[in-house]
């Protein structure tokens, strides 16, 4: 049994992105052969350490292990006896008399939450939150599964605002503005600990009645490296900005290591027939020339519009966080004008600030603001195209969707003769390519490769491939 809900839990987290591999797997069922079946905490400690090998990945493993290993009913108890005790608890607590109908006055009910927040009873808590679910929540065995819709409803009826609010007036006589403040924070734990344990039992519902696997689905959340720019909340942007630095930081690290091994060059003929002299002329011992991969030149050319400005964003600071490994690397912003953005992110410049100077100061609006890529690429060939050269490698980002404009193909032509290589990142899905106003199947056979590129794993995967330079690439849709 255990040995299955352990193929089932890895299975989740496969799944949900984390990659985890037949190794790792075995070594986790060893493990936690030398842990105590009744000790959760070590069981989620020995499969964490087992199976993570990445911080960003620790919430999709916190919300699997709840799901497949969270707590149940105790042994030697069923949820009808269990509803009985806490009914008569919460009626105790809060001076009322049972109806007998299994179910508690909505009023008493509050009155319970009150008294076991503002005396920190962690018995009567507990009880609360499990009658809550049951009476509140409104769940129905067979449902389609909806946690956060459950855990609104029974938060709507509690009226946590009201509460909040008569546990502050209680500490309103405080003189002292620090002491206020304390119990202030201390409260807003305990209410985010009721939040927490609310979830905990909607969620041990919804797992008896359906399964885990079936909760696990509906509760699975992208990685964060996963999460589509375009369509990213606020929220994911900001976790995003944090995931950032540290994935540009191992970026440069292991392009720098791959460009100090380099691969093997061109047989050097003379040196491996005088190294066989040792051997009878027999060259058992190939010598090879040293290659010296040179560091390739980097221009961007990001289209800013509204709807992809988010990507033009990060595609910008993950290139430039990676600029040591770059020979050089320099940035054009573009609406239907476009404007060199490149002295923005100067040394020492703070990249938020960086990227409002562009909406500020740079001349990327020609005519209406409405995107213009057939405009804003003649532009960039008349001004600066005679600054293109074989080791530069030019990059588009954008959607081609051109506002029905003329797409000028044979500028986009100019720029990809003038260059080593020219690749165009969309990020929009594929599904979506050449419908209304995209004309990007009439720039693809212009480019050496265009990209569908949603999200920072993608964009993390193209740029370690462009910053180790090649022969020229082929020509490729992907």
């Amino acid at each position: 049994m255990v040995v299955g809900v352990l193929t089932d839990f890895i299975e989740e987290l496969r799944a949900a992105g984390v990659p985890v591999s037949m190794v790792e797997a075995i070594d986790a069922a060893r493990a936690i052969e030398h842990v105590d079946l009744g000790d959760r905490a070590a069981w989620k400690a020995t499969l964490g350490a087992t199976l993570v090998k990445n911080a960003r990945h620790h919430e999709a493993f916190e919300t699997a292990f709840e799901v497949f290993f969270g707590l149940g009913v105790r042994p030697g108890e069923d949820d009808a006896t269990l509803a009985h005790r806490d009914v008569a608890v919460i009626e105790g607590e809060a001076g009322v008399e049972g109806g007998g109908s299994g179910d508690v006055d909505l009023q008493a009910l509050a009155e319970a939450l009150y008294r076991a927040l503002a005396e920190d009873d962690d018995g009567l808590l507990q009880a609360v939150v499990r009658q809550a679910v049951r009476q509140l929540s409104g769940m129905e065995p067979g449902r389609p599964v909806g946690g956060t819709y459950y855990l609104y409803r029974i938060l709507r009826q509690l009226d946590l605002d009201e509460v909040r609010s008569r546990l502050l007036a209680t500490e309103s006589a405080a003189t002292n503005p620090l002491e206020r403040r304390l119990h202030t924070e201390e409260l807003d734990l305990r209410l985010e600990e009721l939040r927490r344990r609310l979830r905990s039992e909607i969620r041990r519902h919804l797992v008896a009645d359906r399964g885990p696997q079936a909760v696990a689905r509906t509760l699975r959340r992208p990685l964060i490296e996963d999460v589509d720019l375009t369509t990213a909340t606020r929220d994911e942007l900001a976790e995003l900005e944090r995931a950032v630095h540290p994935l540009t930081r191992k970026l440069a690290v292991r392009l720098a290591r791959r460009r100090r091994r380099g691969r093997e060059g061109r047989l050097d003929v003379r040196k491996t027939l005088r190294h066989a002299l040792s051997t009878g002329g027999v060259p058992v011992d190939p010598r090879f020339r040293t290659p010296r991969p040179g560091k390739p030149e980097i221009v961007l050319l990001c289209d800013i519009s509204g709807s992809v400005s988010t990507f033009a964003r990060f595609t910008m600071q993950v290139v430039f966080a990676i600029g040591q490994q770059l020979s050089r690397v320099r940035s054009f912003a573009f609406i239907d004008g476009i404007d060199e953005v490149t002295e923005f992110f100067g040394p020492g410049a703070d990249f938020g600030e960086a990227i409002g100077r562009i909406g500020r100061d740079a001349k990327v609006v020609w005519l209406d603001g409405h995107s213009d890529y057939g405009n804003a690429f003649e532009l960039f060939v008349d001004r600066w195209g005679d600054q293109l050269g074989p080791k530069t490698t030019v990059i588009v980002t954008g959607d081609a969707r051109t506002n029905y404009h003329d797409p000028n193909v044979e500028a986009l032509r100019r720029i990809a003769e003038a260059s080593r290589a020219l690749f165009w990142l969309n990020p929009e899905q594929h599904r979506y390519w050449d419908t209304g106003d995209s004309v990007i199947g009439t720039y693809a056979p212009v480019c050496d490769g265009v990209f569908e590129v949603r999200n920072l794993r993608q964009l993390e995967g193209f740029v370690e491939r462009v910053a180790v330079p090649r022969s020229r690439p082929v020509r490729r849709i992907a």
